[in-house]
C-alpha cells in the first residue's frame, strides 16, 4: 500500500501539537522512544522526526511529501515550497531588537548597525525592503546574549510570549512577520500521495473548525425567540425545540470563539438562561 510520509519536528513544542493534531485526526502512530521513523496503525501514513531547519530540503528532494512545519521556516529556508493549511498552532513572531537603553526611533536606526541572527534570508530580505544595509552574524543557537558580549548591537529571533528578550535586557522594536504552523507539501508530490493528502486535509479542516467552536445550549422564553435568532450565528441555523414547560424552548447553536464572551453578553441581556457550553470534538461540513 502506497503511504504518505510526513515530516514533524524531532522534539519541542512543534512536535507535541503535531503528534496531538494527528491523534485528533484519528491517526494513531505506533511511536516508540528515540524513533526517526514510525507508522500509522489505520492510515497509509509514515512520520519522519527530523530537525526544524532540515526540514524544508527534505521537501525539496521529495524524501518525504508533506510536513507540519513552521511559517517562519520556509519563508527563511524554503520559499519556493507551499503550504496548503495553516494550522493555528505554534504561533510566534520574528522580530528585531535591541537592548533596553537604546532609543529606538524607526528601523532606519538599523543602517550599518551589527545584528545576531538565526534567520540571515529573513532580515536581509526584509531591511531590504525598507531601504537599509546592516552587517549579519548568523549564529545557531540563542542570539539573545549577542549584544550582551558585545558580538551585536541588535538581534533578530523568534519572539513568543517575550519573556526571554525581558531576561536579556532587551526590547522588541520590529515586527518582520508573524507565523504559525504550516502543513506544507513538496513539489515532488505523487499523484496517488496528493489523494491521500486530500483525506488528511478534509480531516484537519474538521478538527480546526471543531477547536475554533463552541456548542452552545440555553433556555429561552417564547415571546424572546425572534430577539435571540437574530444575534445567533450556526453552521445553517440554530435548532430551536420545545421545553416541556409551556412557553419555553431550547435553542443549539455553533458559536465561534473568537467571538463568543460577546455574544453571550448579548444574549443574556434579551431573555436567554441556562446557557450551557459544550466543547466540540470534530465539525464536519
Amino acid at each position: 500500500m502506497t503511504k504518505i510520509r510526513i515530516a514533524i519536528q524531532k522534539s519541542g513544542r512543534l512536535n507535541e501539537d503535531s503528534l496531538r493534531i494527528l491523534k485528533d485526526c484519528g491517526i494513531s502512530i505506533d511511536n516508540g522512544k528515540d524513533q526517526l521513523k514510525a507508522s500509522s496503525r489505520n492510515f497509509p501514513l509514515e512520520v519522519f522526526y527530523l530537525r526544524n531547519g532540515d526540514i524544508p530540503q527534505y521537501l525539496r528532494d521529495g524524501v518525504v511529501d508533506i510536513a507540519i512545519i513552521g511559517e517562519n521556516v520556509l519563508i527563511e529556508k524554503g520559499v519556493d515550497i507551499e503550504f496548503v493549511e495553516k494550522l493555528g498552532f505554534s504561533k510566534c513572531k520574528v522580530s528585531l531588537a535591541v537592548p533596553k537603553s537604546v532609543a529606538y526611533t524607526s528601523v532606519n536606526d538599523f543602517e550599518g548597525k551589527r545584528i545576531a541572527t538565526s534567520y540571515p534570508n529573513t532580515v536581509r530580505n526584509y531591511l531590504e525592503t525598507k531601504g537599509v544595509k546592516a552587517e549579519l552574524h548568523i549564529i545557531n543557537g540563542s542570539v539573545e546574549i549577542a549584544p550582551n558580549i558585545g558580538l551585536a548591537d541588535a538581534i533578530c529571533d523568534i519572539v513568543s510570549s517575550g519573556s526571554t528578550l525581558f531576561k536579556n535586557n532587551l526590547k522588541e522594536v520590529e515586527v518582520m512577520l508573524k507565523s504559525e504552523a504550516v502543513l506544507a507539501v513538496s513539489p515532488k508530490i505523487s499523484e496517488e500521495r496528493k489523494e491521500i493528502l486530500k483525506k488528511i486535509q478534509f480531516r484537519i479542516q474538521s478538527v480546526l473548525r471543531a477547536r475554533q467552536s463552541n456548542y452552545v445550549l440555553m433556555n429561552v422564553p417564547n415571546q424572546r425567540l425572534d430577539d435571540i435568532l437574530k444575534l445567533l450565528p450556526g453552521m445553517r441555523s440554530p435548532t430551536v425545540l420545545p421545553l416541556a414547560e409551556e412557553g419555553w424552548s431550547s435553542v443549539h447553536t455553533v458559536i465561534k470563539q473568537d467571538t463568543f464572551w460577546e455574544v453571550i453578553d448579548e444574549l443574556k441581556k434579551v431573555g436567554a438562561e441556562g446557557i450551557l457550553v459544550c466543547p466540540i470534538e470534530k465539525m464536519v461540513l
